[in-house]
């Protein structure tokens, strides 16, 4: 391995230090002072720290990245558009372009309000569902992370699953000091793919919940999907009860197919919420959905914000759309993930270590176990030691993952043929330097509980 320097990227974290919490402006950034990501540029699938080092970005942003950092077409796009002007408080043509291109990409999407973060689409799809239902509560399921607001902060893939209680009655997980306690009483936390579990929950207080909010893939517990008929059980489940069914897409959306979840799924929810790959990596979101649902806005029911369909990053959801709207884009990123799967699959076959790889191409996610988790309290189980031994050991290279498990691999249209060769040749050279640490020998524990 060649000889990195980090001197001037050390000296940044250190200032940063001084003047933010731990130095970073989202908890998620933070590794530890002398181990958190500091970038300078990026381009394509690459980014470079303040010494140059370069490395292969499978972060990308947590997502947001579906066409490569910097990409030309969408950076000409804000270019334009920023010499016209960014923020009018007034209705534009090209918002309009936009909300009509979703509206046809994505199926039962029929309405579209835009937002800036995923957080404030979830926040208000959750009030339009309330405001729609006229009740309260929303059922969550562990694992599952849909903002950094206080109504869905709780039992996410951040929690200790000792601290979650027995699956038959979970404990609602408060996920951070500074939550109003009444807030526990609007949330009823469920056990993801436990169609048991949420039958009785329904009959318990059904007639109550305004929402069902679901990730169709868990986007913050490596990448574990529907089981099979699980999203048509909700959908027969919210038709029953009369609940609004909240497809979460902000990191599904425009990444695993051009309408997302609902499209490779095929089901309909009542409201979908989008963000991060709409705008490849400029602020924009969106909460589309039902025509009857979306029309409580504006009438009733309060939805706005001064950024709200900004102008760049309008202009960079309708390049990006543009790109993606046929499919063959997300088609081939799709193959260059199977690819990079089957090559990480043969090394760990070859080195006899037992391993889950689950989700699709675009984002999916690596967990060291022996049987393929279901579930939030599954897939804590895995080697979370080994996963971050091997990821620091690949970042020490020049390669990229989060080193939690929980956050899957994400592929853009700029990882080529040689960025997935150079991947997984430094993968194995990674697993080499693990080798003799001990690791492999590790026994997965019961973190669980029942």
């Amino acid at each position: 391995m060649s000889e990195r320097s980090y001197e001037k990227t050390q000296a940044l974290r250190d200032r940063a230090l001084e003047v933010m919490p731990l130095g970073v402006s989202s908890n998620f950034r933070y590794w530890g002072r002398t181990e958190t990501p500091v970038v300078a540029r990026g381009e394509g699938c690459y980014y470079w720290d303040p010494d140059g080092n370069r490395y292969i970005d499978y972060r990308l942003g947590f997502g947001p990245i579906i066409l490569g950092h910097a990409h030309p077409t969408v950076l000409e796009r804000v270019e334009q558009i920023m010499r016209r002007g960014t923020v009018f408080a007034a209705l534009t043509e090209a918002e309009t372009r936009v909300a009509e291109r979703i509206v046809g990409m994505c199926p039962g999407v029929d309405l579209v309000r835009f937002a800036n973060s995923g957080s404030e689409a979830t926040m208000h799809a959750l009030r339009i569902a309330r405001g729609y239902t006229g009740r309260e509560k929303v059922i969550k399921f562990e694992g599952q992370y849909h903002g950094m607001y206080d109504y869905v902060l709780w039992s996410t893939a951040s929690a200790n699953p000792t601290a979650l209680g027995s699956r038959r009655d979970p404990i609602r997980y408060q996920q951070s000091s500074g939550i109003p306690a009444c807030i526990r009483d609007l949330i009823i936390t469920l056990p993801y793919n436990d169609f048991d579990l949420l039958e009785t929950a329904l009959r318990r207080e059904g007639h109550q919940v305004a929402a069902i909010i679901v990730e169709p893939i868990l986007g913050n517990s490596a990448g574990i999907g529907p089981k099979e008929g699980w999203l048509e059980f909700l959908r027969a489940k919210c038709d029953e009860y009369g609940i609004v069914l909240i497809f979460d897409e902000v990191k599904t959306g425009f990444r695993i197919a051009p309408g997302g979840a609902q499209e490779l799924f095929g089901i309909q929810a009542d409201l979908a919420t989008y963000a991060k790959s709409i705008a490849n990596g400029f602020p924009l979101a969106a909460i589309g959905g039902r025509r009857n649902v979306m029309e409580v806005v504006g009438r009733g029911v309060s939805q706005g914000g001064t950024y709200c369909s900004n102008a760049v990053g309008i202009a960079a959801a309708e390049a990006t759309l543009e790109i993606l709207e046929d499919g063959q884009v997300l088609k081939a990123i799709d193959a260059q993930g199977r690819r990079l799967q089957a090559g990480i699959g043969q090394i760990l076959d070859g080195a006899g270590i037992a391993y889950q790889i689950q989700g699709p191409g675009a984002m999916f996610g690596l967990l060291f176990m022996d049987e393929a988790p279901h579930e939030f309290r599954d897939m804590r189980r895995h080697n979370a030691e080994l996963y971050e031994a091997l990821s620091m050991e690949l970042v020490a290279r020049g390669v990229i993952p989060d080193p939690d498990a929980r956050e899957p691999w994400f592929l853009c249209a700029a990882h080529d043929d040689d960025a997935i060769d150079e991947t997984l040749d430094i993968f194995q050279q990674a697993l080499n330097a693990v080798k003799d640490s001990g690791l492999l020998d590790f026994q997965p524990g019961e973190e669980g509980g029942e």
